[in-house]
């Protein structure tokens, strides 16, 4: 008994430390070589490290457990059911507490409301981006079951974003970005994943390929909205001064054993939400037990308590260890290129490690007959991450309004969208919402907030974020240009496709020719 535990938990931390380990080696890399000396308390930053790696390994075995198998099962059944209006508040509901769970969602959230002074709350900001998410899975799902091009919605989507930035406060542009980059990360991306191509694969007429993908980038979409209209109806800004930092240091972690239960008991609240889904689903809705309700309760434990130690662990190592790296990096008699080249490489690393890019990776490769390699889109994708942090840095050393950068980097990826050909244009949006993990976004935010309080005539509120923007747009870009280059060389007139009923579009015709589950004609009834 005790050698299959030994067994499981072996896999789990390596899979953690996995993770963990690009960024560890980069880490080690620069301080060695370019920062010359040790961390001001190893010890907690080892430690917070540590607890960390454990709680991630717990948090994604609750997940195997609990959450995907139960998603992806009241997908299916929801679809063959053919009531689109509990569809579409399953998915609402489920988008909703799965982005209100979202760890790389917490650690952003803690960091706007410690450089905010309190007027951009936490919890504020995680509830605003879950009510986002939710509502446009709703419009993606509504997108899926009609059969539309995906174009149709993101294009005005992104022109609404543009518009909302002529309006929204400063101080919450690039928080409003940043958070659009994040809330798809380790809780979401595959439950969305799963909601969407099991849509695609249950209704009839529809392609996993064309239809299944999306759901990542309108969840991605929406918080850059409903935050920045959020900023323009309600936001008042605040004095950072006025409170201390929500991310505490190590030497603020003596907490007795009570409020250490009361904070766990605070983290098992987060889910009570996916919980009630699941079981208002299950026993009201669908009028069926839970096929496994003993596995449903261990991996929701599992899920909690790895929450729970991966939150302790980020604010006692990985926001701390941000902040001295960019100290270290800041300091006299070190260039500049040396602090890009940091931001690159964190960028680059992370991502190639990152979970959720190698499942929608692997499917797109699966799907497309091998024509978008797993590996190259991963690279592409990294090296998209690696560029946009870089060119973040750069923005704000100079200075300039983020809008200046980012508005033109999402009117091209609109044009990109309009001369890309279809198979590609989903992946590319999902790829921009998967690529910050749990483990990137500590450093990325504590990167970009501490090179803006370092910086002359900067502010860590309007400065400070925006890194995880650029981190989602690079990819974007890279990844339609890729498919642009690859569809035009593949109609050379040396290169003779060979077109297929089930594409539809001529021009798809390469890729989608065998792109599996073109649609089952199980029930169209929601449609």
């Amino acid at each position: 008994m005790a050698s299959p535990l030994l067994h499981a938990a072996r896999e789990l931390i390596y899979e953690a430390g996995r993770d963990l380990a690009p960024t560890l080696i980069v880490v080690v890399i620069f301080q060695a070589f370019f920062i010359q000396h040790l961390p001001d308390d190893p010890v907690a930053l080892i430690g917070g490290f540590t607890i960390v790696l454990v709680g991630l390994a717990l948090f994604v075995k609750g997940l195997d457990v609990a959450i995907f198998p139960v998603g992806e099962r009241m997908a299916f059944d929801y679809a063959h059911r053919g009531s689109f209006l509990w569809l579409m508040l399953f998915a609402f509901s489920i988008s909703f507490a799965s982005v209100a769970a979202e760890p790389a969602l917490m650690a952003v959230a803690y960091k706007a409301e410690a450089v905010s002074g309190g007027s951009m709350g936490a919890m504020t900001l995680r509830l605003v981006a879950a009510l986002g998410v939710g509502l446009s899975v709703m419009v993606g799902v509504w997108r899926i079951v009609r059969g539309h091009s995906i174009a149709n919605y993101l294009i005005p989507g992104y022109l609404i974003v543009i518009l909302a930035t002529a309006f929204a406060p400063p101080q919450l542009v690039g928080l409003a970005y940043d958070s659009g980059g994040v809330v798809a990360s380790t809780v979401t991306a595959p439950m969305l994943a799963a909601l969407g191509v099991g849509l695609a694969m249950t209704i009839s007429g529809r392609n996993p390929m064309l239809d299944g993908f999306g759901l990542i980038g309108f969840g991605a979409l929406a918080p850059m909205i409903i935050i920045q209209v959020y900023g323009i109806l309600f936001f008042i800004p605040g004095d950072p001064a006025a409170l201390p930092a929500v991310a505490p240091t190590g030497d603020q972690h003596g907490y007795p054993v009570l409020e250490l239960v009361f904070s766990f008991a605070h983290m098992v609240t987060n889910l009570v939400p996916i919980i009630a889904v699941v079981l208002i689903s299950s026993y009201l809705i669908l009028r069926r037990p839970l096929a496994n309700p003993q596995g449903l309760a261990v991996g929701m434990l599992l899920v909690a308590l790895g929450l729970f130690m991966f939150d302790e662990g980020l604010q006692v190592g990985l926001f701390p260890l941000g902040d001295e790296m960019t100290r270290g990096l800041m300091r006299d008699g070190v260039s500049m290129w040396v602090l890009y080249l940091y931001g690159f490489l964190i960028g680059f690393a992370t991502t190639m490690a990152e979970p959720a890019l190698i499942a929608v990776s692997i499917k797109a490769d699966k799907v497309s007959v091998g024509q978008l390699k797993a590996i190259w889109l991963r690279s592409l994708v990294s090296i998209g991450v690696g560029i946009g942090i870089v060119l973040g840095c750069a923005r704000i050393v100079d200075g300039s309004n983020i809008a200046w950068w980012l508005i033109p980097g999402y009117l091209l990826v609109m044009a990109l969208t309009k001369l890309a050909p279809r198979f590609i244009i989903p992946i590319a949006y999902d790829c921009g919402g998967v690529t910050t993990s749990t483990v990137t976004v500590p450093l990325v935010t504590a990167l970009g907030v501490g090179l803006a309080e370092r910086t002359p005539g900067r502010d860590p509120m309007i400065d400070g974020f925006g890194l995880i923007a650029f981190a989602s747009l690079l990819p974007m870009i890279i990844v339609m240009s890729y498919g642009i280059l690859a569809h035009w060389w593949l109609r050379r007139p040396s290169i003779q496709p060979v077109a297929s009923p089930s594409a539809p579009d001529p021009e798809d015709s390469v890729v989608l020719a065998r792109a599996t589950g073109a649609g089952h004609p199980v029930n169209q009834e929601a449609g």
